[in-house]
């Protein structure tokens, strides 16, 4: 697996170029545009966050009636731009900005390198003497293809040997073990070596893309005609456009006083499921049930099963030339069952990561057809929980951009839940930047995108949407709908 691409801190622009930069207004957040004949003022004090009065909560209240940010003076002949997010969408999104010239620094919180929710963990066990890698794809499962735009970004990832067709037998597997297997219209592609390769893939080499990780922006900051970015009070330069490439909480944060109040409508509209994965690993293969004359499946949606709605054996989808190997298995929960036992995924109670377990392996039994209790017990075990796991509802636009505030949206989110669809929100937005950036900013108007849509229910599997898989589309319940608290 390559390293996670790590480039160095943003260069910010000096004083000197910061104050000849275009200064910006301040416009009520129902009204429109904002030339550069509008009247100029500077920025209003920012808030200081952890001060006694302070209330988070107020803050968000507040943060539909923030003032609107109009920067109104030309785009310099060489912007830079920030994205915060190094998933799929925020990687997609630098490498088409690259593409057309425009410089970019991506802004990244992964611990174990960039990619998001193309997550690959890979674990040594054993003694010393007698050492196991066990390899897990526990976000992304597999994807599928339907736009020649990601088709031709997944035939550079099969070009340099990082991607190939997934021919291994997946179906639906009732209660009981029951199991039919699922044809499908496309290919399903996998990572070779797991998922998160992939994500470095994405990024060009290129001296226009930087990378800045482990970092968690915090704040951002109008001042001058330009964005300001802080993480904590650290600051981390100065930028001529934003992109925000997540979503949850953090996000809502970021955004409720950043004077964005069309963006911040639009992200706090967005409903999130939550899914717990439980990664485990046996020491000897599992009892899945025949399904002649097709043998044995390597992944499979699982139905009826409250606390189980996907099980894939990486053992077989990541090495299946290779015998003797532990079986490391992926499983992921339903979204009713994430929900019902959500937790702050950053502190997850230890009773709550033994329940959740626990309740796991006896859906998996369940699923098989097997006795309580009879489950062999997994030698290594791994608890996450994707709190912010998969849009419940959409705009269906491939991007949100604020041309008044110069920062846009980009994520799966707005379309729906596929790694196909994070890149091509990434590729639209890039290119929406980059056209607007062409424009020098004269026409900003022209270039509103996804400010006022109304987010629509979403259909699809717990784990996402894979164009192509025939299988019966599962509707989003009504009650997940409701805001989780």
């Amino acid at each position: 697996m390559p390293p996670p691409l790590l480039l160095p801190a943003p260069r910010c622009p000096s004083p000197a170029a910061a104050l000849a930069a275009s200064r910006f207004s301040t416009a009520a957040s129902s009204g429109g545009g904002g030339g550069s004949g509008r009247p100029t003022r500077p920025p209003p004090p920012q808030r200081q966050r952890g001060k006694p009065g302070f209330s988070r909560q107020s803050a968000i209240k507040k943060s539909f009636q923030q003032e609107q940010v109009v920067f109104s003076t030309s785009v310099p002949p060489d912007p830079t731009v920030a994205v915060i997010g190094g998933g799929a969408s925020g990687l997609a999104c630098a490498s088409s900005l690259a593409a057309r010239g425009v410089r970019t620094v991506v802004f990244d919180t992964g611990m174990h390198g960039l990619g998001g929710r193309m997550a690959t963990r890979a674990v040594a066990a054993g003694d010393a003497q007698q050492q196991q890698e066990l390899v897990f794809d526990h976000a992304a499962q597999f994807f599928t293809v339907s736009d020649e735009r990601f088709q031709r970004l997944v035939d550079e990832w099969i070009g340099k040997g990082l991607v190939r067709e997934w021919r291994g037998l997946i179906g639906e597997l009732d209660a009981g073990g029951h199991f039919r297997p699922i044809p499908s219209s496309t290919p399903r592609y996998i990572g070779v070596n797991g998922m998160r390769p992939l994500a470095d893939a994405i990024l060009p080499k290129s001296d226009l893309v930087e990378v800045v990780r482990r970092c968690w922006i915090s704040k951002l900051e109008p001042f001058n005609g330009m964005w300001r970015l802080f993480e904590n009070e650290k600051p981390h330069g100065q930028y001529d456009a934003i992109v925000i490439a997540h979503n949850g909480k953090c996000a809502n944060r970021l955004l409720s006083t950043s004077g964005l109040p069309l963006l911040t409508r639009q992200m706090k509209r967005l409903q999130l499921s939550s899914v717990w994965a439980l990664l485990a690993a046996f020491e000897d293969p599992l009892p899945i049930p025949q399904s002649d004359p097709y043998g044995t499946f390597e992944g499979s949606f699982v139905k009826d099963v409250d606390s189980l709605s996907w099980m894939a054996n990486n053992s077989q989808k990541l090495f299946p030339l290779q015998t003797g190997r532990p079986e490391c298995w992926t499983f992921f929960s339903t979204a009713a069952y994430g929900k019902r036992n959500k937790v702050p995924q950053e502190n997850i109670p230890k009773v709550t990561s033994e329940k959740v377990k626990e309740d796991m392996l006896q859906g998996v039994e369940l699923a098989l057809g097997l006795s309580r209790g009879s489950l062999q017990q997994p030698f290594y075990t791994r608890v996450q929980l994707w709190g912010a796991a998969l849009p419940m509802n959409t705009p269906g636009v491939p991007c949100i951009f604020d041309p008044q505030g110069r920062a846009g949206i980009c994520g799966d989110w707005l379309t729906g839940s596929s790694i196909e669809a994070a890149a091509l929100s990434g590729m639209s937005l890039a290119n929406h930047i980059a056209d607007y950036f062409a424009s020098s900013g004269e026409r900003p108007e022209e270039f509103a995108m996804g400010l006022h849509e109304n987010l629509n229910q979403v259909e699809g599997h717990d784990i996402g949407q894979f164009p192509g898989l025939e299988t019966q589309k599962l509707q989003v319940a009504e009650a997940q709908l409701q805001p989780s608290t």
